[in-house]
């Protein structure tokens, strides 16, 4: 009997595979054309298509022969939520752990768009509450949330942005401008004690220096990859932050600069 050919496993979707390069590359700093085309089995041709892709979404940097993460190099650029949401994903679930146990029955919180607020919604599903009240300018949030009786979702509208999910502009902080929350759970792509806390997106940085004074607590979620960056557009000083949950990384130096402006450091 001759023996049974191995059956190959299925090619990854170039989506997902893309997504599992960028991160393993902020995982290990770095990463060869020739490691990555091994790893996923594929040709040299596909991955150097793949990085290039990734490198234009500033996902990362092409490199001579492989690539690096983009905080190596330099300011946050935006990227894609599919990428980022591969990135720092054990610290994103802690993190959200620890933000969703903050959330009580009966609370109005705001959720803003990102991969870590994604991360506190499904923690919210687990949550034994009698009611909430959830507002948010993300589209996966809300539609992650849009199941459950007792969890009501208020979608902020505005202009789409793509790469994120999320709603900004005019039309979706008119809509926030006569509402009040509980709660800002507040993600953000650069943390700074000096300059705050920023976002690649002007019209997304607008809206959410909004969200913050509509609140009485503001909570930011942010893994320790994002501290000393600094993207385009400030929303709000450091000042402006009741809390500030992390992971066990973010830099002691940097914690104890935000401490010293009043925030409340919690370590996920």
């Amino acid at each position: 009997m001759k023996p049974r050919p191995k059956t190959l496993a299925p090619r990854l979707l170039t989506e997902e595979r893309r997504r599992k390069i960028a991160g393993l590359v902020t995982q290990h700093g770095r990463a060869t054309v020739e490691e990555l085309a091994m790893r996923f089995g594929v040709s040299t041709v596909t991955i150097r298509g793949d990085l290039e892709t990734l490198a234009r979404s500033g996902a990362l940097v092409r490199s001579h022969g492989g690539a690096i993460p983009v905080d190596v190099v330099g300011p946050v650029q935006d990227a894609p939520l599919s990428i980022k949401a591969a990135q720092h994903q054990p610290q994103k679930v802690r993190i959200a752990k620890v933000a969703a146990q903050l959330i009580r029955s009966g609370e109005t919180i705001i959720l803003d768009s990102g991969t870590t607020t994604a991360e506190i919604a499904r923690q919210i599903l687990r949550l034994k509450l009698e009611s909430l009240t959830v507002i948010t300018n993300a589209l996966n949030i809300a539609l992650e949330l849009s199941g459950p009786a007792h969890i009501r979702v208020l979608m902020l509208g505005g202009l789409l942005r793509p790469m994120s999910y999320s709603l900004v502009g005019p039309h979706a902080e008119q809509a926030l401008a006569g509402l009040t929350a509980d709660k800002l759970f507040l993600g953000v792509d650069g943390l700074d004690p000096e300059v705050g806390v920023t976002t690649p997106e002007p019209l997304e940085a607008e809206l959410n220096a909004l969200m913050i004074r509509v609140s009485r607590e503001v909570i930011a979620v942010a893994d320790a990859s994002k501290f000393g960056r600094r993207s385009l557009s400030v929303i709000a000083p450091a000042r402006s932050l009741h809390r500030l949950i992390t992971d066990g990384a973010a830099p002691p130096e940097m914690l104890d600069a935000f401490r010293a402006q009043g925030v409340d450091v919690m370590i996920a």
